[in-house]
């Protein structure tokens, strides 16, 4: 059994700090939302508290979103980054993420962080040794062309190059004596850069992948990969399930329409890739309070509740990761309450074979199998219609006689389905229910 079949047997659920606060999350903010989660999401699920890009910048939110090229970084004599002191102060005499994920863990969570691929170019162009590679130094195993065209911190590994295996070797020995659970590691599950216009084609990191995964195996901590951002190529899938335990199916998701009407496409075409520890991730939720960073008040979620809710069944159902996205301590509690839906979680946590059975440009609908033989069928109204009916017959769902019905989201029994489920939708909106057979 591979090192990651050990970890993530269920989507991982979790908070990231990026959609509320970008490159500029702080040790008071991690902590804080660790906090809420612990009081009132750990009892449903949710576990992981994960900080996102930049923690080894001074400056990063001084600009807002933008990244500031070049920035100096703090890393210690081995070219690994280590976080800010001004923004993480416990991390001061090298302590690093130590003492924040002994506090997470403390809660009861597991603790995450976000690296980008490859080697600091600081640390290239200052020659700094390599740990553990005999007098191997950084500018010996950085590829110079492998370069994020939207953050200016790193060069690639060269897997060919002496010393290249042993400078993951050494990020990931650091992580597990920090007690990191979770890696969100960036630049390397993609083929576009986010159909930018001017953006470059770009391969898969195969390579790097495959380094990053030897060296989570030797570390001696069991901990999730998650690799960012997509869209992941369909055709690498046997190898993005053989090392990694999630990997992004499309581009950053936000609070809009047609974000999320694309993310149809995008599960149709990963449904079978989806297994225990091998996750296709939709990517995280943008609800609740988000953006902070950009202007320092941020906005409430762009998304209608019909279409919150809609994320939710389609993640829930086709088994995406949930990480959460926004602060989470301004929740209010119409979010809390569609975070903490336990009928809906179940499908999360112990459905199976989710299969889409139909889509069109103006509804789809998807079914999977609980572990205890419950049927759950998904309806979606993809339209700007109002009041569009969606339905499915029970023999699409193979399955015969009459069919007790259950709405999860309202948590209320709809009566007995003889020869079809349907529901009459808002635009933009869904229907959860589980069938069994009616007594």
């Amino acid at each position: 059994m591979y090192a990651k079949d050990r970890v993530a047997l269920t989507p991982p659920m979790g908070w990231n700090s990026w959609d509320c606060y970008g490159p500029a999350v702080n040790e008071e903010q991690l902590l804080g939302n660790a906090a809420y989660m612990a009081q009132y999401l750990k009892p449903y699920g949710w576990e992981y508290v994960v900080c996102d890009i930049q923690w080894a910048e001074p400056r990063a939110g001084q600009e807002g979103w933008d990244y500031i090229p070049f920035a100096p970084l703090e890393m210690d004599g081995y070219g690994r980054l280590m976080p800010a002191v001004n923004r993480f102060p416990s991390a001061a005499n090298g302590q690093g993420f130590k003492p924040i994920a002994d506090k997470i863990h403390a809660m009861g969570l597991k603790f995450g962080i976000h690296i980008m691929r490859g080697v600091p170019r600081q640390a290239v162009h200052a020659q700094l040794p390599v740990l553990g590679a005999g007098g191997v130094t950084c500018n010996r195993i950085a590829s110079t062309t492998s370069i994020c065209y939207w953050n200016s911190d790193m060069y690639g590994v060269d897997a060919s190059k002496p010393g290249a295996q042993e400078y993951y070797h050494s990020l990931f020995q650091l992580y597990a004596q920090w007690g990191v659970d979770y890696v969100k590691v960036d630049d390397i599950a993609r083929i576009a850069a986010f159909g930018r216009p001017g953006a470059p084609m770009v391969p898969y990191g195969e390579k790097e992948v495959e380094m990053i995964r030897r060296a989570i195996d030797q570390c001696g901590r069991p901990m999730v990969l998650s690799l960012s951002p997509g869209s992941a190529p369909i055709e690498a899938a046997w190898h993005l399930r053989k090392h990694a335990n999630m990997w992004r199916m499309s581009g950053d998701f936000w609070d809009n329409w047609p974000a999320l009407k694309a993310m149809f496409r995008h599960c149709e075409l990963w449904q079978r890739q989806v297994s225990p520890g091998c996750w296709p991730d939709c990517d995280m939720l943008p609800f609740g309070h988000i953006s902070i960073t950009g202007d320092g008040v941020g906005h409430w979620t762009y998304f209608t509740r019909d279409e919150q809710r809609t994320v939710m069944t389609l993640w829930s159902i086709f088994r995406s990761p949930l990480m959460m996205g926004g602060e989470m301590r301004k929740n209010d509690q119409w979010t809390l309450e569609l975070l903490t839906n336990t009928e809906v979680l179940r499908v999360l946590k112990h459905g199976s074979g989710a299969v889409q059975l139909f889509r069109t440009d103006d509804e789809a609908a998807w079914t999977s199998v609980d572990e205890d033989g419950s049927v759950y069928l998904a309806l979606f109204n993809l339209s700007d219609e109002d009041g569009r009916t969606v339905r499915v017959s029970l023999s699409d769902l193979d399955l015969t006689g009459p069919q007790a019905l259950r709405d999860l989201w309202e948590a209320a029994d709809r009566g007995i389905a003889e020869d079809t489920v349907s529901a009459v939708l808002p635009h933009h909106a869904s229907a959860l229910y589980r069938l069994r057979p009616a007594k």
